[in-house]
């Protein structure tokens, strides 16, 4: 920003982030659902895996391992998207407080000019 902020911008910009992070909180419990989803998808594979398997306990693991890749990348890719979303809402919070500052900033500034 190369040009002071006004009361009247911050409050706007304020307003726009509580919006931003209301509908911030359905995506967040959106992706975390999903990745929860998931997750139970993924153990119920492996544990279905693992039970057809034959063979000594290392050949099961790795025929486990094997045969829920998809399962395993679907679940990674969850996780990725519920704390994207997650690092973006606590963001969004970090600029609500920097913009609270500013504007504590600029009252006082305003104050100070009246005098």
């Amino acid at each position: 920003m190369d040009e002071p902020l006004n009361p009247v911008q911050i409050e706007a910009h304020l307003t726009e982030l509580v919006t931003r992070i209301s509908r911030g909180i359905r995506i967040t419990s959106d992706r975390y659902a999903e990745f929860m989803e998931a997750d139970r998808l993924l153990d119920q594979a492996q544990a279905r895996a693992y039970l057809a398997a034959e063979g000594p306990v290392k050949e099961r693991e790795a025929k486990v391992e094997l045969e829920t890749a998809e399962e395993r990348e679907r679940r990674d890719v969850a996780e990725a998207a519920y704390k994207h979303a997650d690092r973006l809402s606590k963001a969004l919070d970090l600029e609500v407080r920097t913009f609270q500052s500013l504007g504590a900033s600029v009252r006082v500034a305003y104050g100070n000019a009246g005098r």
